[in-house]
Order: C-alpha cells, then sequence, then structure tokens
C-alpha cells in the first residue's frame, strides 16, 4: 500500500477551560491512503464529528488541539497558519456535511454557491466559472443541470441538495474528503445514489475517504477499513471483511446484536443499556466498563492496552474475547398475538392542499398529498407505512389523528368517525389516539420541565383530581419508559437523543392510547439507542394491545417490528401485505426498487440495485396513468393510460398493471 495521505497521531482536543474542560478527542491515531475510504463508526457524543473538525481545524472558540500531529500529505497541519489552512480546506480537503440545508444559503442560487467554491479553489477555472459549475452538477449526477443552476436550495430535493455540497467540496479537487454522516436524513433509493456517486468519484480521482457514520450497512458497502470510536477515544480498527467477520471489541460486538432483523422478530434486541460517559470526567479504567456485559475488577482501575497495531488491533483488557461468554442474554420471547378487535379503519382518505394564486387568491390547483388511501390496524398489532420522503406518509399519519382535516373519505377510530366530530367531541377522543413525532426536540417546548410535558395530556383531557394523582401517573409511565423519577424536574435539552424519545413515548402513553402514530421515531437515533426505544414500543405493545401505525423508511425496523407493510409512492398505496410477503416476494416495481436499495451489514453480499431515473413527481401535477410509470424500469403503454385495478392473493395486495 502506497504511503498515507492523511495520518493522525495520538491527537487530543479540548473544549472550554482546564478546571471543567471536555475532552472529546483524546489520543487518537489512525491513517488514510489515497484511493481509500476509512469509516469512524460510533454512537452520537463519542467524537466523531470533533475530530473531523480537529482535522479541518474548525474547532468552535473554546475548543483547541492540545497534543498530537496531522499530517495531509506530508504537510503538518497544526503548523500552518491560518490562511493557508483556509486553502487547505475546500482546496486538499473537502467536507459534506449531515445537514445540507443547514450548509446552503437559502437566498443564493445553486450556480453562486458551487461557482464560490471554484473561485477561491480553482484557479484554473477563475475566468469560466459557469462551465466549470454546469461540469461540475453533470459530475455529481444532478439531472438537467442548466435549470438546477438558477434555483435556489428550497428548490431541491434531499438527495439534489446532498449533490449540490458534494460539487461544491470537489470544486477544489481534494485529495481527502471528509463525509459526515451523508445519507443518515436520505431514503434509501436516494442514499444508494449517494454512496455510488462517491464511490465512482473516488475510482476517478483516487480521493480518499473518511466517513463518519453510526450506519453498519453503509460501512459494509463504501469502506476499506474501520475505526470504531466510544468515549472519545479508537477502541478498534480492523480492514472491513475483518470487522464484520469477527468484532474483537465488547463494544462492537454489541452494535451487531443491537441490529434489528427479521431473525431477531420475535425477541427482544441486545440494547447496549446507559449512555456514552461525560466526557468531562477523568477516566482512570476503561471507559465502556459501565455498560459492559463482560468487565473485569482490572477494568475499573487500570487503563486498557492496544492488541494489534494501529491497522488492526483493539484497546481492552481482555485479550481472546470471543472464547469469553459474551453472548446476548437469552430473555423471555414476546409472543405472537391472535388478531384483536380493529382499532383503525381508513376507507378512500383523500388529502388535498389547495394552491392558490393571484390578487383574489384563487384556487387554480391542489397537490395531492394522499389520494385515496384504505388502512385497518387491529389491536396489538402494528402496520408500517414506508416510501420515499415526499411521498405522504406523515401527511397520512396527521390526517388520521384530524391534525390535518381530510379532504374526504372515511377515518374510524373503533368504530366512531372522526371526520365528522368537531370541537369537544373530537377533543374527547384525542386521548385514544396520540403521535410520537420524528424529531422529539422540536415537538417540546423547551421551557416546560419534563413533569410538565407528561402531564399536559392529562391536565388537557381532565384526566385526575389533583395534581398529586397526576403526579403518581407520570411517575408510573416515566418509571415504565426507563426513566428515573429524579430527570422530572429536567428541561429537554439536559437530555440525549434516546432519552428525549423516552419522554415523547411518555408523553403519548400516559394517556393510555388505544392507537399510536410513530413518525420516523428511530431515523435518527444510533443502533444501540434505537434497540432499547424498539425494544420498548415492542414491550408497551404487548402489554397494552396498542395498535401501531409505524411511519418509516427503515427496512430492518420494519423487518422486525410490523406484522403488515404499506408501500405508498406518491400519495397512494402501490402493494400492500403481510411483511414476509411484501419483503420476502415483492411485486410492485417500486417496492422491489426501494428493497434493492437498502444497505446489508455483510460486505460479503452483493446485491443488484435497481436504479430509478430521476425524482417523484410532484404530488401538484401527478403523471397520468400508473403514477410511477415515468421511473419504472418495466413501464407499458397502458401504465400511462390507467391507474392498475387491484389484484389481490390472500391478504397480499399489489396495484400494477403486470399483476393484473
Amino acid at each position: 500500500m502506497t504511503d498515507s495521505l492523511l495520518s493522525i497521531h495520538k491527537l487530543t482536543t479540548q473544549i472550554g477551560r482546564d478546571d471543567g474542560a471536555i475532552i472529546p478527542v483524546s489520543s487518537v491515531s489512525f491513517d488514510i491512503h489515497p484511493g481509500e475510504t476509512f469509516a469512524l463508526l460510533g454512537e452520537s457524543g463519542c467524537g466523531k464529528s470533533m475530530t473531523a473538525l480537529s482535522v479541518m481545524r474548525l474547532l468552535p472558540p473554546a475548543g483547541k488541539i492540545t497534543e498530537g500531529e496531522i499530517f495531509l500529505d506530508g504537510i503538518n497541519l497544526r503548523d500552518l497558519p491560518e490562511v493557508d489552512m483556509r486553502a487547505q480546506r475546500g482546496g486538499n480537503i473537502g467536507m459534506i456535511f449531515q445537514e445540507p440545508m443547514t450548509s446552503l444559503n437559502p437566498v443564493l442560487t445553486v450556480a453562486y454557491q458551487v461557482g464560490e467554491a471554484v473561485k477561491l479553489h480553482d484557479e484554473e477555472h477563475a475566468g469560466d466559472i459557469d462551465a466549470r459549475v454546469l461540469e461540475l452538477l453533470q459530475q455529481v449526477g444532478i439531472p438537467d443541470p442548466e435549470r438546477r443552476m438558477s434555483e435556489y436550495p428550497h428548490q431541491l430535493s434531499g438527495g439534489m441538495k446532498q449533490r449540490v455540497m458534494i460539487a461544491m467540496a470537489l470544486a477544489g479537487r481534494p485529495k481527502l474528503l471528509i463525509a459526515d454522516e451523508p445519507t443518515t436524513a436520505l431514503d434509501v433509493t436516494i442514499q444508494a445514489q449517494v454512496l455510488d456517486l462517491l464511490r465512482d468519484l473516488q475510482k476517478r480521482t483516487d480521493m480518499a475517504i473518511l466517513l463518519i457514520t453510526h450506519d453498519l450497512g453503509v460501512v459494509a458497502e463504501t469502506a476499506d477499513r474501520v475505526g470504531v470510536m466510544y468515549a472519545g477515544e479508537i477502541i478498534e480498527t480492523a480492514p472491513v471483511d475483518t470487522f464484520f467477520a469477527e468484532p474483537q471489541h465488547p463494544y462492537s460486538q454489541r452494535l451487531f446484536d443491537a441490529l434489528p432483523s427479521v431473525e431477531r422478530r420475535n425477541r427482544p434486541l441486545t440494547a447496549i443499556e446507559g449512555n456514552v460517559p461525560s466526557l468531562a470526567e477523568t477516566f482512570r479504567g476503561c471507559r465502556f466498563r459501565s455498560r459492559c456485559d463482560v468487565a473485569k475488577e482490572i477494568c475499573a482501575t487500570e487503563l486498557p492496552p492496544w492488541h494489534g497495531d494501529q491497522e488492526h488491533g483493539y484497546l481492552c483488557h481482555l485479550q481472546q474475547l470471543r472464547s469469553e461468554s459474551i453472548e446476548a442474554p437469552q430473555e423471555a420471547s414476546i409472543s405472537e398475538q391472535e388478531p384483536g378487535k380493529n382499532v383503525l379503519r381508513v376507507e378512500q382518505m383523500q388529502l388535498y392542499f389547495p394552491i392558490k394564486k393571484g390578487l383574489l387568491r384563487r384556487t387554480v390547483g391542489h397537490v395531492r398529498a394522499v389520494d385515496g388511501i384504505d388502512l385497518d390496524i387491529s389491536s396489538g398489532k402494528t402496520v408500517a407505512l414506508v416510501g420515499e420522503s415526499g411521498c405522504g406518509k406523515t401527511t397520512v399519519g396527521k390526517g388520521i389523528l384530524q391534525l390535518l382535516r381530510p379532504t374526504s373519505g372515511s377515518v374510524q377510530l373503533n368504530g366512531t368517525e372522526l371526520t365528522k366530530l368537531k370541537g369537544e367531541n373530537l377533543r374527547s377522543l384525542r386521548a385514544g389516539m396520540q403521535m410520537i413525532f420524528q424529531d422529539p426536540a422540536s415537538s417540546m417546548n423547551p421551557r416546560m420541565t419534563v413533569e410538565a410535558i407528561v402531564s399536559e395530556g392529562l391536565i388537557a383531557q381532565k384526566i385526575g383530581k389533583d395534581r398529586s394523582e397526576r403526579l403518581e401517573r407520570v411517575k408510573a409511565i416515566l418509571d415504565r419508559v426507563g426513566l428515573p423519577e429524579r430527570f422530572m424536574k429536567r428541561y429537554p435539552h439536559e437530555f440525549s437523543g434516546g432519552q428525549r424519545q423516552r419522554i415523547a413515548i411518555a408523553r403519548s402513553l400516559v394517556l393510555r392510547p388505544d392507537l399510536l402514530v410513530c413518525d420516523e421515531p428511530t431515523s435518527a437515533l444510533d443502533v444501540s439507542v434505537q434497540a432499547q426505544i424498539l425494544n420498548l414500543l415492542k414491550e408497551i405493545q404487548d402489554e397494552a394491545k396498542i395498535a401501531y401505525l409505524f411511519i418509516t423508511h427503515n427496512i430492518s425496523v420494519v423487518s422486525y417490528l410490523a406484522d403488515e407493510v404499506a408501500v405508498m409512492y406518491l400519495g397512494r398505496i402501490v402493494e400492500q401485505g403481510d411483511v414476509d410477503t411484501v419483503l420476502g416476494d415483492p411485486k410492485h416495481p417500486y417496492t422491489q426498487a426501494l428493497l434493492s436499495a437498502v444497505p446489508v451489514a455483510d460486505p460479503q453480499r452483493e446485491r443488484e440495485i435497481i436504479r430509478l431515473p430521476g425524482d417523484m413527481p410532484s404530488p401538484a401535477n401527478p403523471p397520468s396513468g400508473c403514477h410511477f410509470h415515468p421511473r419504472c424500469p418495466r413501464a407499458t403503454d397502458i401504465c400511462s393510460q390507467s391507474w392498475p385495478e387491484l389484484s389481490k392473493s390472500g391478504t397480499h395486495k399489489v396495484w400494477c398493471h403486470l399483476h393484473g
């Protein structure tokens, strides 16, 4: 292998004053070679992004690098004055941030923002910036780049915004690309496109990539080597095939045990209890000790040694981990439930938003967000609603709960028609139907304590004679979701992402609903925290027989949690059936493409991704006939002429002309 492009040795970063300093990066060492992808894997708060910011020297004002060396192509970045470091950023080092919308200026066009990067870092094209911008947009696969150049970020889909970010990062022809969670918020189809693009660019330019992620499937498909990070330290490094075949550190093994899958469906996932320790404390032993099932006395008193070399090794007191008994505990399996009473029935629900124009604000059209869907959910059962962003999944959930009033159709909760109810009559039924939102932090009042947040619904529904009675109910539900009583006086910002999600679940369950709409409740969570939340939802459903509508694009979560799957495209359901049938033998071309794009946590497994051209059409102007036909690889003439009739085999339903 060639010499290292990026070489980090004993890097330590400090945030804050000496007396209360946080050490997010502690003696980190690794190398990345030209043309290689090195994945930095670990939970939120373990120091991955802070390592990348240290390399870029973009630390917050209170941050500083206290020890170590960072060499990029033989240049010591720590020795460079800021003016020279500025030339490295965007030049030899490009960076893709996790949230493209927060990195793009909403009032500047795509051409201006990409052109600015060209002007600063590509002297060769300084005289013809537009031509270079067009070339970059073509290079990253943006359709119709001439038109997109004049558009603004809000006019682009999530996948296209991420491609614009990649184009900006490539403007300086970087030798190293740092990609910080580049696919976390993307659908699996868009994620596959972005990962393919990065692989293709890497082959053509011999660019090295530092990939920061917590998705084991993405690591398996893109990385050459892996570094596992925990509480500011690198605790294991290995070639990707070796890592997935035989992870050495107990933390690495627990990450694999926490992955949801169809094989683990009838038993709890092995969650890693607890949280990453505070990086402000002084560690005298192993940082993972408090969460480790195989910890020994020595783990509390002595710092663990490194076994192996920098390319392949691990940090642990135990030398033969695979011979130790660290198998997941055999917990009691969750029994299959008999079908219960019908809790929710949705028939031909439509939800249109008017498009108004002109001085008099006349209605000139409609956005057909939900265009006639049917759903039935029984008590104790879970129906998963899957599809790309923009297909109408969240709108379905809000329409069912009457947070958005359906344009037409029927929504019945326990036999009561909701669409005809108003005022106090509807308000009294809201206790029976609750929602867990995708971003729990934004759904909570930051000025309210946990007690006030969880008891708010009880007060609104006039449940409980007085505060003390409500307080007892709040304590009971917090205990049920694994939050101690002492948390009641704290505020949302004082909690981790997983803890905030538990508060959101407690807020929903305190009213003892019959129906719970879960809108992407685990999409932003790490694998270990996701396992905790899925276990909790499954246990509560088993006890209380709550019906779940689970909105997600995470197919592995669907395979683990759901009883039935409904696949949605542009406001309509195109395939529906029990989870084993739909995921095991998909019939609709869209479902087949969706499942083919799901990354698999196995680097040895090859799969053929079905590429879908273009983006989802606008629901304001859906295509004639089958809405999917402009992107369908198997479309025929009839597909553009009429919506397909239902084809049914047992409980498996498909709306496709190929199966009519």
